[in-house]
């Protein structure tokens, strides 16, 4: 067995990996892509939090870390025909080995729901469940309906030059979300902007007068279809469709340049009540994943 970190040349191997471990697990076509994998991995140092557990016949796990101020995220993935040599505990205790010494006190490693394994092994290593995320997606046969907004509103498509005026809205708007910790403008911007899926003719918001009221981040191509990084709306424009504006208003964008199918993330006990609304236009629930939590300091 040979342990290594990942490198640009695995993306393809790793998608495929995953994408056979989600297939297994749901039974049904996975999208996941080496497109998926370059965004994931975007921000993740691979030389020293990532690893790749391999054989001649192939790879057997993998797995990687971020930490992100107080709190680590861990992903984990060990082949069915591999389970039972110990590969699940070697990538629990080497990911806690790494975060530690990042300085986290907190670590989330996250699960799909649907994998049997992974509660016994995280709860054995002190994890607990605290939180679940459902990804969502919709199919588009023909063009979505027009939004429409109140009278004084109207959408725009992002420009970087109001970047600042966009991620204020936008971290305004996630206050409310779980474990959100706001971050320096200037990190988030260098993030986003050089991110491999970076399409600013993506981005939209809804303007009232002079204020930029809900924003929308989208991704052009994430599990084989569009991908809404982020939508948020302002507290005191909640409850009037904005929302669900900026959603009709990218599922036609992604129609019209020949996208069907779209995605995004959300938490399944959003207290803004997202997930109402992403059902009210359309989308399903398509994934769940599961965030379980160890305090380690």
């Amino acid at each position: 067995m040979r342990v290594r970190p990942f490198s640009d040349d695995d993306f393809e191997a790793i998608a495929a990996f995953l994408a056979e471990d989600e297939e297994r697990l749901l039974g049904r076509p996975s999208q996941i892509d080496a497109g998926d994998i370059r965004a994931w991995l975007h921000q993740v140092e691979l030389e020293s939090c990532s690893w790749v557990f391999e054989e001649d016949a192939g790879i057997d796990a993998v797995g990687w870390v971020e930490p992100h101020g107080e709190v680590g995220v861990a992903i984990g993935v060990v082949r069915e025909g591999a389970r039972g040599r110990g590969l699940g505990t070697l990538l629990v205790e080497r990911s806690e080995d790494v975060l530690c010494a990042a300085g986290v006190s907190r670590i989330h490693e996250i699960a799909l729901a649907a994998d049997p394994a992974a509660p016994a092994l995280l709860e054995a290593h002190g994890y607990r469940e605290v939180r679940r995320f459902w990804e969502m997606a919709i199919d588009l046969p023909e063009p979505p309906l027009e939004p429409v907004l109140a009278a004084g509103m109207r959408i725009e498509v992002f420009r970087e030059t109001e970047a600042r005026a966009f991620y204020d809205a936008l971290d305004e708007a996630f206050r409310d979300h779980w474990e959100h910790h706001p971050r320096a403008f200037e990190e988030w911007w260098e993030e986003k902007r050089t991110a491999p899926d970076y399409d600013p003719s993506l981005w939209f918001l809804v303007r009232d007068g002079g204020e930029i009221a809900a924003t929308v981040r989208n991704d052009p191509n994430r599990s084989g279809g569009g991908w809404v990084g982020a939508l948020g709306v302002r507290a005191r424009w909640r409850g009037r469709g904005l929302g669900k504006a900026l959603l009709l208003h990218t599922f036609r964008v992604f129609f019209a340049r020949g996208t069907t199918t779209v995605r995004l993330g959300v938490d399944a006990e959003s207290p803004t009540g997202a997930t109402r609304l992403y059902e009210s236009v359309g989308m399903y629930v398509d994934l769940e994943q599961v965030v379980y939590e160890k305090a380690v300091a």
